[in-house]
């Protein structure tokens, strides 16, 4: 028996290994009851959807979970698995909520062998169950690992024609960019739109750079040429992706190009003031352009 996949205690106790003791030692650890993984296994949403999975016969996996399973990096840490399970009544418990949605054949798919809901039924669900900048986050990330066009989930309207939270679906789809690189640089591109910032290009090309990366920026403004990059910790922890960062720029700037990096505190803690920031290099560059046509 494979223990770095979670398995049903009384598969292992069938199968005769590993024993009863082996499992309540500290080798092994219970995602839910009823279910054990060996303890070196990562303890991620991944591994408790597959435990899951395993509760109910006929489930399907839905809302975070299922995004991960897609390999669509849009989870809040902490984040319940979402079991699927019709119509019959059973409790949700820690870190596991039971939904009685009955699903149609072409929104349940096999991952990893799991069934979960496809990628535009769970953008769908995350975008009516989620606030509006949380729900973008997973509707750009589960289109791009999907590959369908965010607009779909306004089609994907299911067993019902108003269900509960329907008026969350256009505006989400009206603000996703499927191209984003990260939850981050979503959340970011929102909050500057919030503050009054003109919508900018995702993963903008920057045309006539010569460099051995791939030109673009997260965020640009091509007709200005400025860009705002994510800078996340491992940008300031990793020596070799700070030194890269710094020549990027570098080369950037050579090709007239104003970046504007954002940290974690300018996203989370200071957006009013980025924002600002943002708008006064625009308006600067703006000037400029104006004055050299004059």
């Amino acid at each position: 028996m494979d223990t770095s996949h979670p398995f049903r205690t009384r598969d292992a106790q069938e199968a005769g290994a590993p024993t009863r003791g082996r499992l309540a030692g500290p080798g092994f650890r219970s995602p839910f009851r009823g279910t054990h993984v060996a303890a070196s296994t990562p303890d991620d949403l991944v591994s408790r959807a597959h435990a899951a999975s395993l509760l109910v016969d006929g489930a399907v996996v839905g809302g975070y979970a299922a995004a991960a399973l897609h390999g669509a990096d849009c989870a809040p840490r902490g984040a319940p698995v979402d079991l699927i399970v019709g119509p019959r009544r059973l409790r949700s418990r820690a870190g596991l909520t039971i939904r009685q949605d009955v699903l149609r054949d072409d929104e349940i798919e096999v991952v990893d062998g799991v069934s979960v809901t496809s990628p535009v039924r769970t953008a769908r669900d995350l975008v009516r169950a989620v606030g509006f900048v949380e729900g973008v986050v997973a509707l750009d990330a589960l289109a791009a690992v999907g590959e369908f066009d965010p607009a779909a989930i306004l089609q994907h309207v299911g067993g019902r024609s108003r269900p509960r939270g329907h008026r969350r679906l256009a505006p989400a789809v009206e603000a996703a960019e499927p191209g984003s690189g990260s939850p981050p640089e979503t959340r970011l591109r929102l909050s500057l739109v919030e503050h009054g910032i003109p919508r900018p290009v995702v993963q903008c090309p920057v045309p006539g750079v010569r460099a051995a990366w791939l030109p673009h920026v997260d965020l640009g403004w091509p007709d200005l040429e400025v860009a705002v990059e994510y800078q996340g910790d491992l940008h300031r922890t990793d020596p070799e992706r700070w030194r890269r960062d710094q020549e990027r720029f570098a080369v950037l700037a050579a090709a007239g190009w104003l970046v504007i990096p954002a940290t974690w505190e300018d996203l989370y803690r200071r957006p009013a003031t980025f924002a600002a920031r943002v708008r006064e290099a625009l308006e600067v560059r703006a000037a400029e352009r104006a004055a050299r046509s004059a």
